[in-house]
Parts: C-alpha cells; sequence; structure tokens
C-alpha cells in the first residue's frame, strides 16, 4: 500500500500529492512516506469519510488542516483559507485530498497560477487530469472568476 494506491492520485513534485479521499491505511503509508501535513478540502460525509480523519492523522504525527468546501457552492473565501494554509506549509511534504481531487485540483492550479508562476495554460492543463470529460458548471464559473481576478491583478 502507498500514497499512489489513493483515488485520483497526482503526484505534483516530490513535496505535492494531491488525491482523492485516503483511507486509514493508505494515510498510514503517507506518514511512512514522509509526509507532514494532510490538508482536506472535502466536507464531512458519513459514506465516504473518515470517521474522525483528524485524528488519525494526528496520531500518525503529521499536522492536519481541513478546510470544507461545499462541492456546490465553492467561495472565494474558502480559497483563500486555501492560500493561506498552503502557505504555512512551504517546504513540508503534504497531501492535499478531497473526495475525488476535483476540489483539489481546481483550488492548486488557481493557487499555483497567482503565486507560483503558472500560465493559465499550465493551470487548465493540470487541472485536465481530473477535470477532462467531468461537466460541472458551478466550478467551472468559479474557477473562470478567479482566474479572471488574478490574471486582471498581475
Amino acid at each position: 500500500m502507498s500514497t499512489q494506491d489513493i483515488y485520483n492520485y497526482l503526484k505534483v513534485n516530490e513535496q505535492l500529492v494531491t488525491a482523492g479521499q485516503p483511507t486509514e491505511s493508505q494515510l498510514q503509508s503517507a506518514a511512512e512516506e514522509g509526509f507532514s501535513a494532510v490538508v482536506n478540502l472535502a466536507t464531512y460525509d458519513p459514506r465516504h469519510s473518515l470517521k474522525d480523519e483528524d485524528a488519525t492523522v494526528r496520531a500518525l504525527g503529521m499536522a492536519y488542516f481541513h478546510i470544507p468546501v461545499e462541492w456546490e457552492r465553492p467561495l472565494e473565501s474558502d480559497f483563500a483559507a486555501f492560500e493561506t494554509v498552503f502557505n504555512q506549509l512551504s517546504g513540508r511534504k503534504t497531501l492535499i485530498h478531497c473526495a475525488a481531487n476535483f476540489r483539489v485540483t481546481a483550488f492548486y492550479s488557481l493557487y499555483a497560477l497567482k503565486n507560483l508562476g503558472w500560465t493559465v495554460s499550465q493551470a487548465e492543463q493540470f487541472r485536465s487530469a481530473i477535470w477532462q470529460g467531468s461537466n460541472h458548471p458551478i466550478w467551472e464559473e468559479f474557477i473562470r472568476k478567479v482566474v479572471r481576478d488574478i490574471t486582471q491583478k498581475k
């Protein structure tokens, strides 16, 4: 078992992995692989979420951050909270997840566009690994708005 087995696993670099919901054994693998932080963007859903992910992650010696982003209502304040948390994690090996890696790839691509010098094309290409063929108008509008806000400020 490894982090690569997590649903919709996507390695960004040696310090960052994005994914869908990990199991407890996959979180154990993350700790063994040297991850020091877990960021969860999913809301709690007893059908899919771990019962007490916070306690599980902390018991494994990793920091845990939960920013519950409602699937049907992503907010700019959610993205701002993500940006604040992610800035605190600079240099730490981090696993960012949600239910299926949609929220995460959206937020991370927007973060990279705003803070890491990515182009709009790079951000879109990163998201497409997970989003290709999907149809989520609420998210498409949210992403367009945030991209517009970011690019107008550059």
